[in-house]
Order: C-alpha cells, then structure tokens, then sequence
C-alpha cells in the first residue's frame, strides 16, 4: 500500500480508475444489448425448428397412413379375409393356400419401406396373419391389451398408438417401435374384415423430434389431447417433460406456433393435425446463454486489450509526473548505501534544479572525506591480509581481499567491519588445536556461519544460506574441520557459476545408530563422469598410495573431501564417512555420517 501513496502511485490509480469505470459502463450497455439480440435470435430459430418439425411428422404420418389404405383397398386381401375353407383334408390344404396369398400381401407392403418392423393383421375370425423381422418366434397375445382394444373403437380411421418399448405383437422384437393402425372393411358391403397393426422403427419419430431442439439440453415431447406423453427424446421421469403446463398451449390451428417463457425455459409449441398431437420444445435457459459465449468471448478479449491500454497509458502519464522526484529518490538511497559517485540529473521545474543542485554538492563533499578515510586505513587492511595470506587457501584468500578492496572502494565499512571479524575468528579456530581434534557440533556451525558470513558477502546475497540442525545434536563431538571444506566446494563449484540466486542447506537426520548432517545445494550439479571419479576417490581416500593421485582422480571439485573423509573413516570406522550425489542442472547433496551419542559405537 505505500508504493500508493506516492505521487505517481495516486496518479496512477486516478487514471486507471477513470477509464476502467468508463470501460465498465460501455461493456455492461454492449453486453445488455447483445443479450437481448440474441434472445430474439433463439426465440426466432425456436419456432422455425417447431414448425419444421411438425412439417416432417405430418409428411411422414400420412406416409404411414398410405400403408394402411393401401391393405385397406387391396380388395384380394379383402376377399382372402372374409374367405371361410371347409373340414377335412381339403380344407386345410385351402387354409394353408390362404395364408400363403395374405403373407404375401404383407410382405410386398412391408418390403415396400425399410423402416417397417412388422405388419399384423388380426381377420374378424381372431386369426393372426403376420409378416415382420423376427425369424421363427411367435407373436404376442393382443387379447385384453390397452392397444387392440383402441383399434376395436377405430371406424376406419387411423389410430396412432405410440412408441412401445417392445415390439407389441412381433415375438422376436424387443426394441422401441412406433405402432399404429385402423379397422379394415370391404369396400363394397362396408363389413369388417378384421383389423391391422403396423410396427416400425423409432428412430426416424426421435430423429424428427430432435430437429426441433435448439442446444444439447433442450428436449421435445408429444402429447395427445389428453395430456398423456407419446413419445419424447429424454428417458422417462424427465423433470422438464413432467413439469410442463397441462393446460398449454391450448388448442391450436394448423402451422401456428405458440411461445412460452419460464423462469428456467422457454416453451414452444405447435399442432400435428393428422395425429391431433402436441409437439413441445422445451429450451433451458443455460442452453440460451451457450448462445451468447461467443459474445462473452469477444466482449472479455476486448475488455483484457482495453486494460493493458488503459494501463499503459496511466503507467505513462503517472510516470511523466513522477520520473524527477523517483530519480533523486533513488539517488539518495544510493548515496544511503555508500555509492556516493552518482550524480543526479533533472530538468524540471526550477524548484526541484535547485534541490537537485545542492544534492549533488553534498555527496560530493561526502566522497571527498571518505576518500581521505580509505587512504589513512588502507594499508592497516592490507596488513591483516597478509598476515592471514600463510594461513588461508590461497584461492579463498584472494577472492576475500579483491571482495574488501571493492568495499573499500564503495564505502562499505559496517560490512568490512563484520568480515574482518569472520575471518579472524576463522583463523584462531583453525590454528587452535590444543584441546583435541573433536569439538563440540555447535562450534563447528559456529565456525561455519563465520566462513558463511564472508561468502554471502563476497556474492552479494546470490546464496541463500539455511542451517537446520537440531538442538539436541549441538553438544555431539565431531571431528573438527569437516565442515567447511565441504561447503567451501559446495559454493566453489555448485553455486558460483549460477546465473541465478542459489540456496545452500545444512540439516541433521537420525538414521538408526548414526547420526548424519547434510549439506544440499541447487547449483550446477556434476556430471555422471566427475561424480564417478569423486566417489572413486573417496573410496581410495585411506589408501596412502593413492594420495597423490588423488586431486587427479576427483578433480578440482574434490579438494579437502577425501581428506574430510579419511579422517572420519580412520577415527570411527569404514561405516561412516561421506557420501555424494548429484544431477546436473539440480544440485549435489553430501551428506557426512558418524555415530550417534551414546549409541553403539557412540561418540563420547
């Protein structure tokens, strides 16, 4: 919240602001419109769709009522129907000649269309002649059903049954049919003949109904004029289908299209006149809205565009106003520092100049005195690092005065003031050697932190340092110096070269009698081939013949780790010691193992 409080953090905010509030309003008053257009837009292709529909249901109904008439005035089969065969042998010979005619009235009609399932006709005399697509099985009883006794109340005229969800006559069938059918008569005498059933496929009614659905959760049901459900494109117990209006639309005229909108829906509605059946398409509103995604799609796209502009544009303005006081800010912080060669530069208002002018002299009169510093210290410094120069790996030595001299030379003198006292109490830690070659875990991690403290100075915080040891493993006596050669590689050849921050941890695990601390970087890692060639020589570290091949074995980056590891080996066994492993482009983990306190083996 500070950087608000700043001139161009307010300006910034202001004009932000100002033009997203403008950009809302626009985008709600677009998207209110688009809305609405696209709410006509459905309601207009809703009612196209339901007209289209009942178009296709009457042209494929009066089809099927063709194939009804056709039976009706085929007066053979008429004749055939009405024909009585005598007893006896001969009779039954006439039978079975007047089966075979009518089957093969049946068929012709039944092969006439590829979606008829099967054909029955029940003769006044209650004998069944069928023809359909079963092979070999049987035909259902009709006597007592709902269907057939609607078929005795017909007059001649079509009666459409619905679908079933099993073939009503047809043995062998057990899928969904469409059935309809009429009384027969003879033409000329107007006697019934008996009556016909046709079943057919469900999937050209499902396919007629589904033209009428708009999105993937829209529905359509047909209704006669009782309100009972004769087919519809969801399963049964459908919610929406339960839940439509028994009282709607009402009686309808051919080809109007009635449109009803519910909370949740919206209905519409038309007349199948050669069935007298409803057809209702029930539209859910989450379907509408899929209609306007493409909308909210372009709406977002631009309104993200206008952002980044608007954002832009007051990042500009803001900092147009602000760049003179942000840069002597800065400045001053810089000046905070101890980077007192910068100078600032404004053309601004004569206020700010002369403000900017009188800076400018005061930091140079600070860097005059603090030169006349450097120089009167100087060479006391290069003293104490001579002095520690016989002691001090040459390498680390080096690195450590080029890092004080570019302090120096940046005015840093808190910072010199702490390494200085690092490096001292290194030096009478590792020159100090008459008590014993074990010490105390925690003044091991003491030393550390010393060696830390300069390296996280020298890289200018480019290591993140973590040292997670418990406290209940400070006190454990550890051979002194096995800590710092390992870190000392650790940053050398694993975090130095990054370019990138890297982190540097130092944690304790307990593992059965042998109590370990781990040293993990993130750093470059090593290869599959320097990693053998370390682990070679720490495997050979107690054998004295191989001492002076051993830098050559492990390389560069095994310097001190043999040694570190030799000592541990021959002061407490071949079981504890180093181990290292590493990935390249992940980091390498050593950990360094010996025994536990008081457990077997313990370190007293």
């Amino acid at each position: 919240m500070r950087r608000f409080q700043s001139i161009h953090g307010r300006l910034f905010l202001i004009f932000l602001f100002s033009m997203l509030g403008l950009l809302l309003i626009v985008s709600l008053v677009y998207y209110q419109r688009a809305s609405e257009q696209v709410r006509d837009k459905v309601g207009v292709i809703a009612e196209k769709n339901i007209s289209q529909t009942v178009g296709l249901f009457e042209l494929m109904l009066k089809g099927y009522d063709s194939v009804t008439k056709s039976l009706n005035s085929n007066n053979e089969l008429m004749h055939l129907l009405q024909q009585k065969t005598g007893p006896g042998a001969v009779g039954a010979a006439a039978a079975v000649n007047q089966e075979r005619q009518i089957t093969d009235i049946l068929a012709a009609i039944f092969y006439s269309r590829s979606d008829i399932v099967g054909i029955h006709v029940i003769a006044s005399t209650g004998k069944v002649y069928s023809f359909d697509r079963s092979i070999g099985a049987s035909t259902r009883g009709y006597e007592g059903t709902d269907w057939f006794a609607e078929l005795q109340q017909s007059r001649g005229d079509m009666r459409w049954l619905g679908v079933f969800p099993q073939a009503p006559m047809s043995g062998g069938i057990d899928s969904p049919v469409f059935a309809f059918g009429r009384q027969l008569f003879e033409l000329s005498t107007m006697k019934s003949a008996g009556y016909v059933l046709i079943e057919t496929e469900e999937d050209p009614i499902l396919s007629a109904l589904s033209n009428a659905s708009i999105g993937p959760g829209s529905s359509v049901v047909i209704r006669d004029p009782s309100g009972r459900i004769i087919v519809q494109t969801k399963p049964e117990g459908d919610p929406e289908a339960e839940a439509l209006p028994t009282d709607w639309p009402g009686r309808l005229k051919q080809g109007q299209v009635a449109v009803r909108e519910r909370k949740d829906a919206l209905l519409t509605a038309s007349w199948i006149g050669t069935a007298n059946w409803t057809v209702i398409g029930v539209t859910p509103k989450r379907d509408l809205k899929l209609e306007l995604k493409q909308t909210q799609r372009f709406l977002l796209t631009v309104i993200v565009l206008l952002v980044m502009a608007a954002t832009v544009l007051a990042t500009f303005v803001s900092r147009s106003f602000s760049s003179p006081f942000k840069r002597l800010i800065q400045q001053m912080k810089q000046v905070e520092l101890g980077n007192f060669h910068g100078q600032v530069r404004v053309h601004s208002y004569q206020e700010l100049n002369v403000l900017v002018g009188s800076f400018n002299r005061m930091v140079r009169q600070m860097d005059d005195l603090i030169e006349r510093e450097k120089l009167s210290s100087i060479s006391e410094k290069n003293a104490q690092l001579q002095a520690l120069q016989s002691q001090v790996n040459p390498h680390f030595l080096f690195n450590t005065l080029d890092m004080i001299y570019w302090m120096l030379d940046e005015r840093e003198n808190d910072r010199l003031g702490r390494i200085i006292l690092a490096l001292s109490r290194i030096f009478r830690y590792s020159s100090d050697w008459e008590e014993a070659s074990r010490v105390p875990l925690r003044l091991e991690l003491e030393q550390l932190r010393h060696y830390l403290t300069i390296i996280e100075t020298r890289l200018g915080g480019r290591v993140r340092t973590v040292i997670e040891v418990e406290e209940r493993w400070l006190g454990t006596r550890v051979p002194k110096m096995i800590l710092q050669p390992i870190v000392e590689n650790a940053v050398k050849y694993g975090l130095e070269p990054l370019s990138r921050p890297g982190e540097l941890r130092i944690y304790s695990v307990e593992a059965g009698c042998s109590l370990s601390i781990v040293v993990e970087d993130n750093g470059i890692g090593m290869d599959a081939d320097t990693l053998a060639r370390l682990r070679q020589a720490l495997a050979v570290a107690d054998d004295r013949r191989a001492a002076p091949q051993q830098e050559d074995a492990a390389g560069r980056r095994g310097v001190g780790l043999a040694n570190v590891h030799r000592r541990i080996v021959l002061m407490f066994g071949e079981a504890y010691g180093l181990t290292v492993d590493s990935e390249p482009g992940r980091g390498t983990v050593i950990t360094v193992s010996f025994p536990k306190p008081g457990g077997e083996g313990g370190i007293q």
